[in-house]
Parts: structure tokens; C-alpha cells; sequence
């Protein structure tokens, strides 16, 4: 017979009896129906084998004045594997009564069952390898594959409710010893409880699939907001770009009616100075004819001066009407100015709107973002799921290895067994105790073998729970992947409306020079208008010089014109009033009007 590692039957004895702790736990706990406490004596043998368990192949560190070999130390790594223990490990340290590691490793277990995430943790200390070297040995519990089984086990845990109290409890001086006489029980007992096994199982199974059903249901709720959220977030910027183009469009009528009421009052004016051109070209003929014949023809002038003061009225009646199309193009310009302002303040409301616009795509593609981190998320879920099924179909193999070899040493034993019992007739006495010691070995052997078809069986339970859980998570993948379909839509439209926002923009640049353009125009028949009183006689442009000093007009000189004449001169030479035939009222006149017209009323006075 080949001797079995002592280390192996260590791991397979710790290994079985955290099998019939956690069982015991469950069943005991279903039947008791209520939270359990810390007295309660399934519990605490449940601790007590899970501090075997985690002492296991455990590294002796030495220091100078003691050897130490606590569990503290893999557990406190747990808070860098895992950020959700932090808390845990807070809240030991700040316990008052814990005074060594294995007291604060003993409230680590007693919190984590608590919370119901003991497995967890422990499987994510399982997986790294390397970092548990440091604190076990080549062939401890931890490193082999029975810690893979042990924390599946833990899963079933999840059932429990339990409220410990840790703070009064003296955990530093407690002595760890494993009651076997809670777990020696009769064939007889053995059958009837069966059935709570599968009752507890089939809760277990219940348990676990309710928790997965609503952890999916929140993220399925979740990914529904911000489908919801993308959704109205679009049609907001739909509506508002809608009422952009609205508000466009509005723009551009305006500016056409701007456009032909700008083309009219131009064709107005124009109209009208070719009127007054014509009438100061008579003029002018006339006043040159009359004073060729004034000494010839005295009577005739005075006819004529009649019919120049006729007109000159007329003039003046023109130049009143001028006067008064002159107010109403200069509140129309006001008008077109309160107009440009306002259509200013439009344009800077429609440019904080795109602004905002801007915002909202930042938050769009933020959310996307978070959307992609979750989608790795769920990937990585999944890579880890498959390697837990992986782990579990070895472990499926090894047991179906180690139920071949229990069924050939059976047979064996049978063969064995009848070969005695020939012999039993020739060796009555000593075969007797030989035959009990193999019926004890038998008896031993189909414990086992029940022991690990009952192992089996959760197994292939476990196994169809994560094929359920791999399917769901497959299931949310391709619901993922649609979502990420819809949002590279989205992001095509976003992209659209960016194109379509940038043509407005430009349009927007177009519309502002336009209405620029138009303001110029504006500003320019504005000057042509004031201009349009200097054109009854003589153009203001064609006078740069005083017609008697011959002085350059200036800021300081500036021009004036003469009333009966018609020239332009400055105000030293153009500062006498005198009451003309056209008008009672005394204007303003020239030097040398000013002489004629004094020595023509002297003329006529006897």
C-alpha cells in the first residue's frame, strides 16, 4: 500500500468537515428559523473550522523575542483586492477590546458573515495566487484547490441572517476546538434529513437566483434611465434647433422687407433730386438772362422777379415737403436701428442657445463614456465567470476520478470479502475480527462514497447556476451591444445636427455682415439726405472756398449760403439779414448782395 501526504489527508479532513459545518449551519438555521446569535453552537463551530481552515499551511514569522502564525495578515489584504471591505477593516481596528491579530481576524469572519460577503471575499484572496505565497505554504488549504470548494461552499451562507454582537465578546482568549460529536450521527437520522438537505439546497438555489434577478433587474433599470435620458436629451436639441431654423427664417424676411424698403426710399430720393437739379438749372438760366437785360429791360425784370418769387415759394414749398420725407427717413432709420438691436440680441440668444447645445453633446458624450466603463465592466464579470466554471469542471473531473477509484477498492473489498468468507469455514476465529474490520472499512467507504455523490450533486447544481448566470449575462451582452448600436446612431445625428448647427453659424456670420452692409448703407443715405439741403442752389461739395475772401472752408470756417444769390460763403462774409420779395422775413445774405440791394432800395427812395 503507498503511503498518502499527510498534508492532502490534512486538506481532505478540514475539507470534509467544512462540508458537514456549513451543511449543519444551513439546516439547523432553516429549522430555526430565526436571525442566530453568537451562542448559538452551529455558529460557533462554524468559526472555529474556518479558523482550521485559514491556519492551514499558515507561514511561521519570526520576530526577536517570539514566533508569530496569525490569519490576520491574508485577511487584511483582502482591503486591497477588494475596495468594499474597507469598512470591515475599519470598523476591527477601531474595536476597543481586540488586542491581538487572531481576536481582529476572528471579527473580520464574524462581520463578513453579517454582511452575507464572505465568499466573496475570499474568493478574490483565492485568485491571487502570488500574493497569498507570501503568507502560506506550497501545500496549504488556501493555495490548493479544497480552498476553491471551501468558498463555493460559503456561497450557501448567504441564507443566513445573523446579528453578532463583536464589541462585548472576548475573541482574544477563546480556544478554537472542533466538537465532533455535533456532526456523529445514526444511518437513521442520516435518511430522515435528507430531505432538509434537498429543501435547503433547493432555498439555496432559490436565494442565489433572486439575488442575480435583482442585481440584473437594476442594471436593466439603470441602462433604461439613460436610454431615457439620451432620448429626451435628442429631443430637446431637435425642438430647439427646430426654433433656430424658425427664428432664421424669420430673420431673412425681415431683412428682404429691410432690403426693399431700403430700394425704395434710394428710388424716392434719387427721384427727387433730379426734380430740385432740374428746377435750380431754370433757375439759374433765368437769373443769367435777367441780369444780362437788367438796365435794358427794368419793367420785364419785375415781371420776372415775380415769377422767380412764384417760384421760389413753390421752391419752398418743395423743400418744406423734403423737409418733412427728410423726419420721416430719419425715424425710419431709428426704426431700422431699434430693428438691427434687436435682431443683435436675437442673434446673441440664439448663439448662448448653441453654446448650450455644446454643453449637452459634452454631457452626451460623458454619459457614453460611463456607458463604455460598465460595458468593460460586465466583460470582465463574464471572463471571470468563465474561469470560475473552468475551476468547476476540474474539480467535477477529479471527483469522477476519485468516484472510479472509491468503486474499484469497493470492488476490491467485495473480491476480498468472498475470498474470506471460503476461508471463514477453515479459519472461523481469526477471519471473524477480520471481517468486522473490513465491514467497518465497507461502512466507512459508503460514507464517503455518499459524502461525495451529495458533493457531486452540488456541484452539478452549482454548475447550472452559472451556466443560468452566464446566460443571463450573455442576454445582457447582446442587450448592451443594441444599446451600443442605438447610441453610435445617436452619435451619427449628434454629429448632423453639429454639421447643421455649423451651416447656420456660418449663415448666422452671413446674415450679421449683411445687416453690417445694410447699416453702412444706412449711415450712407443719412449723409445724402442732410446733403440734400445744400442742393437747392450750389452743391456743398463743389465749394471748398469762400466765393469773396476765397478763404478754405474748415471746422472753424463753415460754409453758408446766400439767400438771394445762391452762392456759398463763410460767415464773415455772409453775416447781413435783409427781408427779401420771397421772403418778409429778414435771412441771411452776402457782402456784395447786401451793397446791391442797399443801393437799390436808395434808388428808388426820392
Amino acid at each position: 500500500m503507498a503511503t498518502k501526504d499527510p498534508t492532502a489527508v490534512e486538506r481532505a479532513n478540514l475539507l470534509n468537515m467544512a462540508k458537514l459545518s456549513i451543511k449543519g449551519l444551513i439546516e439547523s438555521a432553516l429549522s430555526f428559523g430565526r436571525t442566530l446569535d453568537s451562542d448559538y453552537p452551529p455558529l460557533q463551530q462554524f468559526f472555529v473550522v474556518m479558523e482550521h481552515c485559514l491556519k492551514h499551511g499558515l507561514k511561521v514569522r519570526k520576530s526577536f523575542l517570539s514566533y508569530n502564525k496569525t490569519i490576520w495578515g491574508p485577511l487584511e489584504l483582502v482591503e486591497k483586492l477588494y475596495p468594499e471591505a474597507e469598512e470591515i477593516g475599519a470598523s476591527v481596528r477601531d474595536l476597543p477590546g481586540l488586542k491581538t491579530p487572531l481576536g481582529r481576524a476572528r471579527a473580520w469572519l464574524r462581520l463578513a458573515l453579517m454582511q452575507k460577503k464572505m465568499a466573496d471575499y475570499l474568493r478574490c484572496l483565492i485568485i491571487q495566487r502570488e500574493l497569498l505565497s507570501e503568507f502560506y505554504e506550497y501545500h496549504a488549504l488556501m493555495m490548493e484547490e479544497e480552498g476553491a470548494v471551501i468558498v463555493g461552499l460559503l456561497v450557501g451562507l448567504n441564507v443566513i441572517d445573523a446579528n453578532l454582537c463583536v464589541k462585548g465578546e472576548d475573541l482574544d482568549s477563546q480556544v478554537g476546538v472542533i466538537d465532533f460529536s455535533m456532526y456523529l450521527k445514526n444511518e437513521e437520522e442520516t435518511g430522515n434529513k435528507e430531505r432538509n438537505v434537498q429543501i435547503a439546497a433547493i432555498l439555496d438555489q432559490k436565494n442565489y437566483v433572486e439575488e442575480l434577478n435583482r442585481q440584473l433587474n437594476s442594471t436593466v433599470s439603470s441602462l433604461h434611465s439613460r436610454v431615457d435620458s439620451l432620448e429626451k436629451s435628442n429631443t430637446k436639441l431637435i425642438e430647439e434647433l427646430a426654433i433656430a431654423k424658425n427664428n432664421i427664417i424669420k430673420l431673412q424676411e425681415e431683412n428682404h422687407q429691410l432690403r426693399s424698403e431700403n430700394e425704395l426710399i434710394l428710388m424716392r430720393t434719387r427721384q427727387h433730386l433730379e426734380v430740385t437739379k432740374v428746377d435750380v438749372e431754370t433757375e439759374l438760366q433765368t437769373y443769367k438772362h435777367s441780369r444780362q437785360g437788367l438796365d435794358e429791360m427794368y419793367n420785364d425784370a419785375r415781371r420776372q422777379l415775380r415769377d422767380e418769387s412764384q417760384l421760389r415759394q413753390d421752391v419752398e414749398n418743395e423743400l418744406s415737403v423734403q423737409v418733412g420725407m427728410k423726419h420721416e427717413i430719419e425715424l425710419a432709420m431709428k426704426l431700422l436701428e431699434k430693428d438691427i438691436h434687436e435682431k443683435q440680441d436675437t442673434l446673441i440668444g440664439l448663439r448662448q442657445q448653441l453654446e448650450e447645445v455644446k454643453a449637452i453633446n459634452i454631457e452626451m458624450y460623458q454619459k457614453l463614456q460611463g456607458s463604455e466603463d460598465s460595458l468593460k465592466e460586465k466583460n470582465e464579470i463574464i471572463a471571470r465567470l468563465e474561469e470560475k466554471t473552468n475551476k468547476i469542471t476540474t474539480a467535477m473531473r477529479q471527483l469522477e476520478q476519485r468516484l472510479q477509484q472509491a468503486e474499484k477498492a469497493q470492488m476490491e473489498a467485495e473480491v476480498q470479502d468472498e475470498k474470506y468468507a471460503q476461508e471463514c469455514l477453515s479459519r472461523s476465529d481469526s477471519l471473524q475480527r477480520q471481517i468486522s474490520q473490513k465491514e467497518q472499512q465497507l461502512v466507512q467507504l459508503e460514507t464517503d462514497l455518499k459524502i461525495e455523490k451529495e458533493w457531486r450533486q452540488t456541484l452539478q447544481e452549482d454548475l447550472q447556476k452559472e451556466k443560468d448566470v452566464l446566460a443571463h449575462l450573455r442576454n445582457e451582452t447582446q442587450q448592451i451591444i443594441s444599446l451600443k448600436k442605438e447610441f453610435l446612431n445617436l452619435q451619427d445625428e449628434n454629429q448632423q445636427l453639429k454639421k447643421i448647427y455649423h451651416e447656420q453659424e456660418q449663415a448666422l456670420q452671413e446674415l450679421g455682415s449683411k445687416l453690417f452692409e445694410s447699416k453702412l448703407k444706412i449711415d450712407d443715405i443719412k449723409e445724402a439726405n442732410q446733403a440734400l439741403q445744400g442742393l437747392v442752389w450750389l452743391k456743398d461739395k463743389e465749394a471748398t472756398h469762400c466765393k469773396l475772401c476765397e478763404k478754405e472752408f474748415s471746422l472753424s470756417k463753415r460754409k453758408h449760403h446766400c439767400r438771394n444769390c445762391g452762392e456759398i460763403f463763410c460767415n464773415a462774409c455772409s453775416d447781413n439779414e435783409l427781408p427779401l420779395p420771397s421772403s418778409p422775413k429778414p435771412v441771411r445774405v452776402c457782402d456784395s448782395c447786401h451793397a446791391i440791394l442797399i443801393q437799390r432800395c436808395s434808388s428808388n427812395v426820392p
